[in-house]
């Protein structure tokens, strides 16, 4: 199963109504079993969005769990060839993006930041070896605006936690 084998079926749920929860509900979906929190973010959110560098993936090769992962690994983290100058564009801008996120499931943005150093949802990275299978350690599939906050702050010396929680997709080993 592929991105674009779920495209249509994200897109329908979204335009006529049903939403997330008749989305992740289908067998499809099901099939999958990765988090709701996963799913939501990154094949319902944006069903076409991340075609173009990980369409290329089996979907049912990825098991998801959620771990805490060191601020070092994430300074030099990458993302996706097609946008792979965003996180650096984030970091700059990196006071806007807080504040602008004060509204409807953004609220408490901000306060996650300067309370906590880190930010209020999980974003989502993957093995790099699933997307190039030379390619080593990981990268930002989805939270690349969270990653460039934090990579901002870090690089101004403000407040940020040694360890944050992220979304890891592996290859799943078969049972």
């Amino acid at each position: 199963m592929h991105l674009k084998d779920l495209q249509g079926m994200a897109e329908s749920c979204q335009n006529h109504g049903d939403g997330f929860g008749a989305f992740r509900t289908t067998s499809a979906i099901l099939a999958l079993g990765w988090p709701d929190d996963v799913t939501e973010q990154w094949l319902y959110d944006h069903p076409d969005h991340f075609i173009q560098d990980y369409g290329h993936i089996d979907l049912m090769h990825i098991g998801w769990t959620e771990e805490a992962i060191g601020l070092r690994q994430f300074l030099n983290m990458p993302t996706g060839a097609s946008e792979n100058d965003l996180l650096e564009y984030n970091a700059k801008n990196h006071a806007y993006l807080v504040g602008v996120r004060n509204a409807g499931v953004h609220i408490g943005v901000r306060k996650s930041w300067e309370n906590d150093g880190t930010w209020k949802r999980s974003p989502l990275v993957i093995q790099r070896n699933l997307v190039e299978p030379a390619a080593t350690g990981l990268q930002v599939v989805e939270g690349r605006t969270r990653v460039g906050v934090l990579q901002g702050r870090a690089a101004e010396g403000l407040f940020v936690a040694e360890q944050h929680l992220a979304w890891v997709g592996r290859l799943r080993c078969p049972t």
